[in-house]
């Protein structure tokens, strides 16, 4: 990737500046970082499991917690149940309680869960393109 005649210019100022006033500099960077849609979108889905659980519900559609254990298998109870309500907290997914016995919960995913799976798409897609084989 090569970089633009300002990103150039600022990385040549850098090497003007005394190492503190660099370092300012640098921080204050990252800083505008932390407002950004990226750190935002990762602040949702950041997690071992967050995205595998996202798009196993957009394969699957309404999905049972049990069912979706059995799909990822590596994943205890304890650790799908508390990514599921941190994603049922941010908006996510749905989720749907049935008062019958034995309980019946399912999952499914909100409009803005639904506007994630593109970029899940690109990532499986770009995993199977560069995937040793």
């Amino acid at each position: 990737m090569e970089l633009t005649a300002e990103q150039t210019r600022f990385y040549e100022s850098l090497d003007d500046m005394g190492r503190d006033e660099r370092d300012k500099v640098l921080c204050a960077a990252r800083e505008c970082v932390k407002n950004t849609g990226f750190n935002y979108t990762m602040s949702l889905i950041n997690g071992k499991y967050k995205m595998t659980i996202l798009y196993t519900i957009a394969e699957f559609g309404t999905i049972r917690t049990n069912e979706m254990q059995r799909y990822i298998a590596d994943i205890s109870f304890k650790t799908l149940s508390l990514n599921l309500k941190e994603l049922e907290k941010d908006g996510l997914i749905n989720r749907k309680e049935y008062s019958q016995v034995p309980p019946k919960v399912e999952y499914s995913l909100t409009e803005k869960g639904r506007t994630l799976i593109p970029i899940l798409n690109a990532m499986c897609a770009w995993g199977y393109v560069h995937r040793q084989r």
